[in-house]
Order: structure tokens, then C-alpha cells, then sequence
């Protein structure tokens, strides 16, 4: 198994292996041009991220946007996000559609071995998957392994520790339900 098929399958991986400093190598120039393209010219600023990151729909991300891969991002339909997203994508990141991220949100499937000397060789990570119609308000912080359900607010500021069912409004840290949304019907 290689260093990026065990990082993608949330096992213990070595991020030095060289492929996977030459695709982190490529989403940072990949960032970078996204980062600094006309604001004039949205279509052609997106088309840069979907040179990595999967749209499965129309899009709008403002700038700046880093992450660590971009191929293990997928985004849904009527995706915005505000600037200074950060996704750090070394297991599959998975955002449902008319998903809005506030500014300054970091959504981490990578982690880190507990002991110093074991921190000191390996990585590893594991899935986040965020539902339709969620807002991330600004400042939220997500953490490996979380899954956030379908129509949740997350309040700004909040770091999100713990999966979050369906329907809820949550805030804090760490982030917990306060309150239980009943959504209206589509129009």
C-alpha cells in the first residue's frame, strides 16, 4: 500500500513520502493562482480549483482558499464560501449542496499521533462529510472524523468535536445543540 493510499484511507501515513510532497506541492500553486486570479473573472478563477477539487455544481468561493490536496474535496451544488477557507483534505472532505461557509473556517480531516516521537513520523486523518443546506458561520473550526447533518447551523466561532445530527442549530466550544430546526418546505 502506498504512503497515499494509506493517508486517503485515514491510516497511519508518512506526509515526507515524496508523491505526496509533490501533490501538496501542486494544490499550494494551484491555491496560489486561484488566490491571486482576477476577482473580475469568476469563471475562470473557479476553473483553476477544478483542476483538484470536485464540483458537482455551480460554485462561488471567494479569496483565500488553501488546502492540502484538493483532490479529496468534493463540493454539492450552490456551494459558497467567504474568504480564508482552509481544507486540509488528507482523507475525503464531503460538502452537501446550498452549503455556506462563513470567513475564516477550517475544515481538518488530518490529525496527529498523540505521542511526541510517534508525531514525529507519521500523520493520519480521518473523513468529514457536512450535509445539504448547512451553514458554517465565521471563525468554525471542524475537526477529523466529523460528520455535521443535513439543514444545521453551526454558530460562528464554534469548534465542532462531536457529530452533529440533522436539523440542529449548534454552537461552542465544543460545539453542542441548542436547538432543534423544523425546516419549511421547498419552494
Amino acid at each position: 500500500m502506498t504512503e497515499k493510499e494509506k493517508m486517503m484511507a485515514g491510516l497511519e501515513y508518512n506526509a515526507r513520502d515524496e508523491a505526496l510532497v509533490n501533490d501538496r506541492k501542486q494544490a499550494k500553486i494551484m491555491c496560489h493562482r486561484f488566490n491571486l486570479a482576477d476577482p473580475s473573472d469568476m469563471a475562470a478563477r473557479m476553473a483553476i480549483l477544478a483542476e483538484r477539487v470536485q464540483f458537482r455544481g455551480d460554485a462561488h468561493m471567494e479569496p483565500s482558499f488553501y488546502c492540502d490536496y484538493g483532490y479529496n474535496i468534493e463540493l454539492g451544488p450552490n456551494f459558497y464560501s467567504n474568504h480564508n477557507l482552509t481544507i486540509l483534505d488528507v482523507c475525503q472532505v464531503t460538502i452537501g449542496e446550498n452549503a455556506f461557509i462563513g470567513p475564516n473556517v477550517m475544515i481538518s480531516a488530518a490529525t496527529h499521533p498523540i505521542d511526541p516521537m510517534e508525531r514525529l513520523k507519521t500523520e493520519d486523518g480521518a473523513p468529514v462529510w457536512i450535509g445539504d443546506n448547512v451553514w458554517l458561520g465565521g471563525n468554525v473550526s471542524v475537526l477529523p472524523g466529523i460528520r455535521i447533518g443535513h439543514n444545521c447551523v453551526i454558530g460562528a466561532g464554534s469548534v465542532v468535536t462531536k457529530d452533529i445530527p440533522d436539523n440542529s442549530v449548534a454552537v461552542g466550544n465544543p460545539c453542542r445543540v441548542i436547538k432543534t430546526i423544523t425546516p419549511s418546505a421547498p419552494v
